[in-house]
């Protein structure tokens, strides 16, 4: 049996922290993906607030495998 799979590129945000804003995508994800077999975490990025110099917001790049359903 061959089996295919699709990938999306997604990204989540959280003011927590990178593994939060990945799980946030993930989360999103299974709102409206079914079947998804795995992620790939491929850039993380965050914003700085200029006035303190620390990080605000934290943001994960990830991408999305799930099996493609046949009719």
């Amino acid at each position: 049996m061959t089996h295919v799979a699709k990938i999306t590129e997604i990204v989540g945000s959280s003011g927590k922290s990178w593994e939060d804003a990945v799980q946030v995508a993930l989360t999103e994800a299974t709102k409206t993906i079914r079947g998804i077999t795995g992620i790939e975490l491929t850039d993380m990025t965050a914003r700085v607030d200029p006035n303190t110099g620390k990080i605000s917001e934290y943001h994960s790049t990830v991408k999305i495998a799930f099996g493609v359903e046949h009719s």
